[in-house]
């Protein structure tokens, strides 16, 4: 069974909601644009912070203008799935910076890995320098992204509004 949501009521997913889509709006403004005075909203803002749910606050960068022109999808199938090939696995990946992100999967691919690099000769490198010499990586297939059809950090909260 999965694990219930988090309780939170209406003012406090209306201010989640507003900070999912801008974190540096400031709390003056925040308040007023979900109907509360300041003090009440910087506390809840204090509590989502300190429960957890806003884990942090990040700046998010457009890959275009830093010249990371190509997103791949990247599935990887080990040998054998077991503890330890798992979690070497893991491992040697964790610390890629140009892995965005990184699955443990069910179905076909045992890893599904979104990488953003410069160029195909950048994603040529990491293939043959750091992904085929990971132990026990028996294969390696990837989607290149063509275009960006939507992209979003915000979670959606409609559940959570009873």
């Amino acid at each position: 069974m999965p694990a219930r949501p988090v309780d939170l009521d209406p003012a406090s997913i209306r201010i989640l909601e507003h900070l999912q889509q801008d974190s540096e709006v400031g709390i003056g403004e925040l308040a007023e644009a979900v109907g509360l005075s300041t003090s009440p909203c910087w506390r809840r803002v204090a509590d989502l912070k300190a429960r957890g749910i806003i884990r942090r606050c990040v700046a998010v960068a457009d890959p275009q203008a830093l010249g990371l022109h190509v997103n791949v999808f990247v599935h990887v199938s080990l040998e054998k799935q077991t503890q330890a090939a798992l979690q070497a696995f893991s491992d040697a990946i964790r610390h890629r910076p140009e892995v965005m992100e990184c699955y443990l999967m069910s179905g076909e691919a045992d890893y599904m890995l979104r990488v953003v690099v410069e160029d195909l000769a950048e994603y040529q490198r990491l293939i043959v320098d750091h992904l085929t010499r990971i132990p026990g990586v028996a294969k390696i297939r990837s989607s290149f992204a063509l275009d960006q059809v939507k992209y979003t950090t915000a979670l959606p909260l409609d559940h959570l509004k009873g």
